[in-house]
């Protein structure tokens, strides 16, 4: 009778320890953080314990925990050693990677600089989906990107934008979104109509100020590089040699849609971005943006990326409060299936 085999799921389950030593002090202290806080962050992520001492950790814990810890650190000082300001933030993501893709290689995804900020930071993909999200863009004229708030859709396209101008691979940068009331209307906001408007618009002007510097944008918006408008501003004009971002995309109707991509004109490139899970639209009027996704599915030159929960980075809460909402949503549409 052969030995006894061990069920892969009982092996994941085995409780071990790992040691791990890295040679350069500075890397290693960054990695650590201040107090030990990078490493706590992977111990509350992952539910290891991390022991450090010097410049070496000792990892516990059951035996999948502690590879994706070993593997979040290893790869993370080798971005160090490469130059990256591995920030705290960075820790976190690259764990979420690792546990959906545990072959993915952080440096292919935290190394692909998108752009740099007026304040020198450094803006890259912090998920799978945002890499594949960047590098449809590159690849196709035409770009949805689909998925709840946070994902990084609309920032990652405005750096795109940014990007490409300093390129001088486009001759200006247009932003627009429909003036869609969610709650509020209009007519009982204070000012003229470019003053009502602002509101709608101005997630799409903090990207960009946060990028390039308020009085960079503002010089180049007086000079009409750049443009910030509602959608109906753009109804009867060819947009040409341009990086046109169309944000808010489930609040278009289909006559708006259509009108939107049939303004992009030569040597341009659009990205359209939205949530189809805050539709705002009145009454029983279907959202353009998927309505699009069903029209223009398979058409070379257009790609259709979708982010999920996984994605989202900003604080941690948000994530767990679209979870919630989906679990709502889910239950909703059951009982409602079950009373048919």
């Amino acid at each position: 009778m052969g030995p006894s085999k061990v069920k892969p799921s009982a092996a994941l389950n085995t409780e071990i320890s790992r040691e791990i030593n890295f040679t350069d002090n500075r890397s290693a202290q960054h990695l650590f953080g201040e107090l030990n806080r990078n490493l706590l962050t992977i111990e509350q992520a992952t539910g290891v314990t991390i022991n450090a001492r010097g410049n070496g950790l000792r990892i516990s814990g059951r035996a999948h925990a502690v590879e994706l810890a070993a593997s979040t650190l290893q790869q993370m000082y080798g971005l160090l050693l490469k130059g990256y300001p591995v920030f705290s933030q960075d820790i976190a993501f690259g764990v979420k990677i690792l546990e959906s893709s545990p072959q993915a290689r952080l440096e292919e995804i935290f190394l692909d600089k998108v752009c740099i900020t007026s304040r020198k930071r450094v803006i890259s993909p912090k998920s799978v989906n945002q890499k594949l999200y960047i590098e449809a863009i590159r690849e196709n004229d035409i770009v949805f990107g689909i998925g709840p708030a946070g994902t990084g859709k609309t920032y990652l396209a405005v750096a795109m934008a940014v990007s490409a101008l300093a390129r001088e691979q486009v001759a200006k940068i247009i932003l627009t979104r429909p003036a869609v009331e969610a709650g509020e209307k209009l007519g009982f906001l204070p000012g003229d109509m470019a003053q009502k408007v602002d509101p709608y618009l101005r997630p799409l002007t903090d990207a960009i100020n946060d990028m390039m510097g308020q009085e960079r944008t503002q010089d180049l918006t007086e000079r009409g590089v750049i443009e910030v408008a509602p959608l109906a501003f753009m109804r009867g004009r060819t947009l040409n040699n341009a990086f046109i971002i169309l944000d808010e995309a489930q609040n278009t109707t289909r006559e708006q849609m259509k009108m939107f991509l049939t303004r992009i004109g030569f040597d341009s490139q659009a990205v359209i971005t939205g949530d189809v899970t805050q539709i705002d639209l009145p009454g029983t009027q279907q959202s353009g943006l998927i309505q699009a996704e069903k029209i223009l599915a398979g058409i070379k030159g257009i790609a259709f990326c979708h982010f999920s929960k996984a994605d989202v980075v900003r604080h941690p809460l948000v994530q767990e409060i679209i979870h919630a909402y989906e679990q709502q949503e889910n239950a909703r549409h059951q009982h409602t299936a079950s009373e048919v």
